[in-house]
């Protein structure tokens, strides 16, 4: 099963997520939340909805899956209203958290 911070591209778990790897900032030259360009600031942080690979914010996919990322939803929506009720990426969602084999070092002392 592929974690839900993956966009599900490709066949079984071992196939990977694709659109996390091709996410870029939107100048291009780094990878997601790797940013150095002018926009490094903001890039760098996402706060609220985020694309399926959560590595760029809604609406500013940069992946081969940006066509349909980018879309605006419609009918019921998640409680940001960003996402579709059953593609939840914001800080609401029940699965927004840390995988269980991922390891926060950011706060532990």
């Amino acid at each position: 099963m592929a974690p839900s911070t993956c966009c599900r591209k490709g066949d079984g778990a071992e196939s990977g997520c694709v659109c996390a790897t091709q996410a870029k900032c939107s100048c291009g030259e780094k990878k997601a939340l790797e940013c150095t360009c002018a926009q490094a600031e903001s890039e760098n942080k996402i706060e609220g909805a985020r694309c399926s690979c959560r590595a760029r914010a809604a609406g500013a996919c940069t992946c081969e899956r940006s066509t349909e990322e980018n879309k605006v939803p419609s009918g019921e929506l998640c409680g940001c209203g960003a996402r579709p009720v059953d593609a939840c990426t914001c800080e609401k969602a029940t699965d927004g958290g840390l995988l269980p084999t991922e390891t926060d070092f950011t706060t532990k002392a």
